[in-house]
């Protein structure tokens, strides 16, 4: 062993933790994967069935306009509400305050104007949730509470891992 990693065996063992887990690559990819079919495969088909339902009952000529209609209200209503959260933020950082919950808000708008260019009525809709105030600033908050592990002390119900150990840094030059 000492021969194949120059350092002995313990350089051996730290070279082989640093290496990823290829079986969570795996995994991570997989997903990805099923979310992508979904993306490109199940989204379209939804939006190309509702585009025929409703162009049967109210006509193909203001089913299309009604698409147009959705896109344009929805850039007039991005553009809004990008100024007040940029506005926001300004404020945040004039406070000397992170605007975190405006950094997220921002991308739930950007996230809500590809929904609302994407044709169709079913991204219409997750376009607008991304548009309105109180919907987006619900749906942020959920995010962060899911990404800080559910907040608040364990005795509130959030849930907090405590790592003990010791490390030491290395230089690698």
């Amino acid at each position: 062993m000492a021969a194949s990693h120059p350092g002995g065996f313990l350089a051996a063992v730290e070279s082989a933790a640093l290496r990823p887990n290829i079986s969570r690559v795996v995994r991570l990819e997989d997903a990805a994967l099923h979310y992508f079919i979904l993306l490109f495969l199940v989204v379209p088909l939804v939006e190309i069935y509702l585009l025929i339902e409703i162009g049967q009952v109210i006509g193909a000529l203001p089913t299309v306009g009604l698409c147009v209609l959705t896109a344009v209200l929805g850039g007039v209503l991005l553009r809004y509400q990008g100024l007040q959260v940029m506005f926001r933020a300004q404020a945040s950082i004039a406070r000397q305050e992170v605007p975190a919950l405006e950094m997220f808000e921002g991308v739930a708008l950007a996230a809500g104007g590809v929904f609302l260019l994407t044709p169709g009525f079913a991204t219409d809709v997750l376009g607008f949730i991304c548009l309105v105030p109180w919907t987006r600033r619900a749906m942020v908050r959920a995010l962060i509470r899911r990404l800080s592990g559910g907040g608040g002390p364990p005795s509130q119900g959030g849930r907090h891992t405590t790592i003990e150990g010791d490390y030491r840094r290395r230089d690698w030059h």
